[in-house]
């Protein structure tokens, strides 16, 4: 469902309003003072932060962010805060950057906070945003959605909950029995709740929800709030112990170095074992890759995954480019055209439905299509404005330099397999020398992950991919990276990449002719008449071997310790190697996947709130292809 943001309007004393739900955004008496009253002191906060390693918030309703960024003040001025604050909102109606940037200037003792925000403020697009503030020390993930709908759908395990959102009266599905039963579900040990709103089937709910209430002082001329606390055992604590916080993960590709990114982030201690003399010397060694989601009609899996992939690791990247990180990128934006006159009324189908802010995406016609690209082109399309080109090589070496404390890289050492000893995991080269072991390990090693006997569930396939070179000046068409059926990049240190071809079980190394050739066709119907102007006496380019799954998404979680299972299984059914994880399959969407998949595992492993809905969790589950055949092979991407 597209996202319809909310509409900036004031009440005649200045208070900010919702015309379209009849009331107010905060209290007439302060808004940033009734946080405080209700919601952190409601909560016990600071003090029940204070000492943790990890505190998770979770509130109903974002609205202008205000209680978020009392918390985060709060959090940032205590000297005995946790390392890591977690603060997870959902809003139906969220407010564009602008409009925010209007709300917050009514509170310039929160400027700092609030400009950062507004900086990372993601497109408004449908489905779990996460951000990360603070120096990566304040997580914030926005739920764009219905609540109802996008609730059950969060992995999480909160301390406080802030109830807040408009009047049961006004809006009486945020504080419908259906959701607020939905809290114990989402509840760590002993979790409080706060909120303003004392109403009677609100307490009643909360009361079958197992919350223990009781009415106390309102903020100023409200007489009585309400605060709870849930003290039965609450979900299963699902983090690494904080001692065994210590991972080897082999591979140093935009998997293996995406994972160790985020682990290093939140705390843990990262071996990187990796056969080649540096990172992205595999299939992650390409002069550029392409990196943008690709919708449909229905928002399928595929759809909703890409979108969520592409807009985190466009937010990746310019962090680490914050950071002073010498990787490689620009957002010159993505032209991705129709293949004929019949996929371009799709393509314009689509945005329609959808109404995506312009932003992110919109349909071009044949003639801004061909202004954007610089060159005469027949279709339209969908134009990704942030749409980026990305050196693979650049961004591994950038995430394994993020945090230089915390990851150690061995390279020019190839593992042959894996044995558990104690309550370790140990790595083995040829010779049988060890060269890692760690509490956790982690698999990220491609298509040499097939040599490892624990993943033998894995259905990883090697895709043979060569991707033609050719030469550009600065400045010369194509100004933006053109997608149909194929890519081509602007020019990169007077090289254009075109291509690129995708066999699979494939292993010639050598770079062929006919393939060339094939890239130069596709680069043809890219750009029409593009191709004949190429001088290939002598063809440059690459070839690299890309682990693809069969159903084109990435395997992400733990590893199955069985090769077969009874249909109907749940996935959290099936066994599963002690603390051995995989993030594999990219196949060629690589820097679409990597950013993400990394923080998912991450997120898992430290036990924070996930970063994507369930559903999508379960079906990058690489125990996933145990309970279904795999019907057709891998095609082309």
């Amino acid at each position: 469902m597209p996202i319809e943001p909310a509409r900036l309007s004031f009440t005649d004393d200045g208070t900010p309003q919702s015309e379209a739900y009849g009331d107010i955004y905060h209290s007439r008496d302060g808004g940033l003072e009734q946080s405080h009253h209700v919601f952190l002191t409601g909560n016990g906060l600071p003090e029940r932060w204070q000492g943790r390693e990890q505190f998770t918030v979770l509130e109903t309703g974002f609205g202008l962010g205000l209680n978020f960024l009392a918390t985060w003040n709060a959090w940032r001025q205590d000297e005995q805060r946790c390392g890591r604050l977690h603060y997870v909102s959902a809003e139906l109606h969220p407010f564009t950057r602008t409009d925010l940037a209007t709300l917050h200037a009514r509170w310039p003792e929160l400027a700092p906070l609030a400009e950062e925000l507004q900086a990372q403020w993601p497109a408004l697009t449908p489905g779990f945003h996460r951000l990360h503030l603070g120096e990566g020390r304040v997580v914030l993930t926005l739920l764009f959605g219905d609540a109802r709908t996008l609730l059950p759908q969060l992995v999480c395990q909160a301390n406080a909950f802030y109830l807040d959102g408009f009047s049961p009266a006004a809006n009486p599905e945020l504080w419908s029995e259906d959701l607020l039963q939905l809290l114990p579900q989402l509840a760590a040990p002993g979790a409080t709740l706060a909120t303003w709103s004392v109403s009677g089937p609100v307490r009643r709910a909360l009361a079958a929800a197992g919350f223990e209430c009781e009415k106390t002082p309102g903020f100023r001329g409200k007489r009585e709030m309400l605060r709870a606390s849930f003290p039965k055992s609450g979900s299963a604590d699902r983090a690494v112990e904080s001692a065994r916080r210590h991972a080897f993960v082999l591979g140093a590709g935009l998997a293996g170095s995406s994972i160790a990114s985020r682990l290093a982030e939140y705390g843990w201690l990262v071996d990187v074992v990796d056969g080649a003399p540096g990172p992205g010397h595999g299939a992650s060694g390409n002069l550029a890759g392409v990196l943008r989601p690709l919708p449909s009609l229905d928002d399928n899996r595929l759809a909703r995954i890409t979108r969520a992939g592409a807009l985190y690791g466009l937010r990746h990247l310019a962090r680490l480019s914050a950071q002073g990180l010498d990787v490689r990128w620009d957002a010159c934006g993505v032209l991705h055209l129709a293949r004929d006159p019949v996929h371009e009324n799709k393509q314009r189908k689509v945005v329609e439905a959808h109404s995506p802010p312009s932003d992110y995406l919109r349909f071009v016609d044949s003639d801004e299509a061909s202004r954007l690209a610089g060159w005469p082109l027949p279709v339209g399309g969908w134009w990704f404005p942030g749409g980026a080109w990305v050196n693979p090589p650049s961004l591994c070496a950038a995430n394994l330099a993020s945090r230089p404390s915390r990851i150690r890289c061995h390279y020019g050492h190839s593992v042959e397999r894996l044995e558990r000893v104690g309550d370790e995991w140990v790595a083995y080269d040829a010779s049988g020398k060890p060269v890692a072991a760690a509490p956790v390990a982690i698999l990220a090693n491609g298509v040499g992950v097939r040599g490892i006997a624990q993943a033998a569930a894995l259905p990883v396939r090697s895709a043979r991919g060569q991707v033609t070179h050719l030469a550009g000046g600065a400045g010369s068409a194509p100004k933006v990276v053109v997608c149909r059926l194929g890519y081509v990049s602007p020019a990169i240190d007077g090289i254009r990449c075109a291509g690129a071809t995708f066999s699979v079980n494939d292993d010639a190394a050598a770079l062929r002719d006919a393939d060339h050739k094939e890239n130069l066709a596709k680069l043809d119907f890219i750009l029409p008449g593009f191709a004949s102007l190429q001088q290939l006496a002598d063809p440059a380019g690459r070839v690299g071997f890309r682990p693809a799954s069969p159903d084109r998404l990435p395997m992400v979680g733990a590893l199955p310790s069985v090769i077969a299972i009874e249909r109907g299984t749940a996935l959290t059914a099936i066994p599963r190697h002690p603390d051995l994880h995989t993030i594999e399959g990219f196949g060629a969407r690589g820097l679409v996947w990597a950013a993400l998949a990394g923080e998912l595992l991450a997120s898992s492993l430290s036990g924070s709130p996930l970063p994507l809905e369930r559903d999508l969790v379960d079906a990058l589950d690489p125990a996933r292809f145990l309970l279904r055949p795999i019907k057709h092979p891998i095609m082309d991407e």
